[in-house]
């Protein structure tokens, strides 16, 4: 069984990069190219974020994905990266969609008897 997965493995045709360093470029270049765009990002949206939140954001989304090993993988997430600039840079996004980007995903748990009994939470 695992010959089978190995032998599969090795047939897949690559996306974009042929190896680890080839895919460390892409991103790379990729994390530049959203580094240098940030100022016009936030000069054609009038966002109430700063360029540093904005930096920060953007450290955190690619800090996200750091321990992605699969060369493939990483190469989709570039694609979606790159289709992700070029909506925002065209802005064929609304601000609001770029807002999401700094909304809480996940509530914090109630603490104390009467928050949790308000939530529903046992």
């Amino acid at each position: 069984m695992a010959n089978r997965v190995e032998l599969g493995l090795r047939q897949v045709k690559p996306i974009l990069s042929l190896s680890h360093i080839d895919a460390h470029r892409r991103v790379i270049t990729l994390y530049k190219t959203w580094y240098r765009q940030i100022p016009f990002i936030l000069s054609n949206y009038d966002l109430p974020v700063t360029k540093e939140d904005c930096v920060a954001k953007l450290r955190e989304e690619f800090k996200r994905h750091a321990n992605v090993k699969d060369v493939r993988v990483i190469d989709i997430l570039l694609i979606k990266g790159q289709m992700e600039l070029q909506e925002t840079c065209a802005q064929w996004k609304p601000a609001a969609i770029l807002m999401n980007y700094w909304k809480v995903t996940q509530e914090p748990k109630p603490k104390d008897f009467l928050s949790k009994f308000i939530s529903g939470h046992d």
